[in-house]
């Protein structure tokens, strides 16, 4: 029961005991994404005229609140919105592998960034990208980068890489008792590398404006031996071979040489 003369209501900033670890207590949004993710989108959207933003899959609401602060209209969405913890600010629950609770049209900007690992159908999501954004929109997703160099050796030696690591019965247990149930915040169940994302952004109207990294990996320069023979292997392949298998983009920085997270930026078109 409230104390007299206090409301016995509980701001989002506050959460129950019985929230999942390191979520609990009373505090402001954090990221729990890569260091490095969030400035990056924020350097894509600062030189965009200022307009209305669906942030989805939107967390506890940090990126949310940075976009606040440089201007833009933010509406934000996510299957687990009890976790967001941005006062003041609209919050629905939705599944970006189903239908999201927006009207057609409804956004200039769409940022989705660590969504579509996660989730049972993103070619679904794509369908919802393009369904919510104007003509002309811009959309910004990331995913974790199974295509750079560092993980390419990994799934070599390992038969999987960082990000998606085999699911055992003992590792998923712990995941449902860690996160009190909502397992979709850690499993990581889609690998997506760029081919995939690139075919399905083509495939619902978008043109690839830009690939990022979150930041360069302080370790890459072990890789440079490995580097040097793709790139060159790249330059002996015939032109119209080299376009039609995107191998320029499959070696650029932002994929070959990529951090932990590759990020898209994309507009409707």
């Amino acid at each position: 029961m409230a104390a007299p003369g206090t409301a016995a209501t509980t701001t989002r900033t506050v959460k129950p005991a019985d929230h999942p670890p390191l979520l609990a207590g009373e505090r402001g949004p954090i990221a729990v994404s890569r260091p490095g993710l969030h400035e990056t989108v924020l350097e894509i959207l600062r030189p965009l005229p200022r307009g209305v933003v669906l942030d989805c899959p939107t967390g506890e609401g940090a990126l949310a609140q940075d976009m606040l602060r440089e201007g833009f209209d933010v509406r934000c969405c996510d299957l687990y919105s009890e976790l967001f913890r941005l006062d003041g600010v609209e919050i629905k629950r939705g599944d970006l592998s189903g239908t999201l609770p927006y009207s057609s049209g409804s956004f200039d900007y769409i940022t989705s960034l660590d969504g579509l690992e996660h989730i049972d159908s993103p070619p679904q999501a794509f369908r919802e990208y393009r369904r919510l954004l104007k003509p002309g929109g811009h959309l910004i997703l990331s995913v974790p980068n199974i295509m750079n160099i560092e993980e390419r050796v990994k799934w070599l030696l390992y038969g999987y890489t960082s990000h998606f690591k085999p699911l055992s019965e003992q590792y998923k247990a712990k995941i449902h008792q860690d996160c009190a149930g909502m397992d979709e915040i850690v499993v990581h169940a889609n690998p997506i590398g760029y081919n995939e994302l690139r075919y399905c952004l083509e495939k619902n109207g978008f043109a690839i404006q830009g690939v990022y990294r979150d930041r360069k990996k302080a370790n890459q320069w072990l890789y440079w031996p490995l580097v040097a023979v793709i790139r060159l292997m790249a330059k002996l392949t015939p032109a119209a071979r080299r376009r039609d298998r995107w191998t320029e983009e499959l070696a650029s920085d932002p994929v070959l040489l990529g951090g932990n997270t590759m990020i898209i930026h994309a507009i409707r078109q």
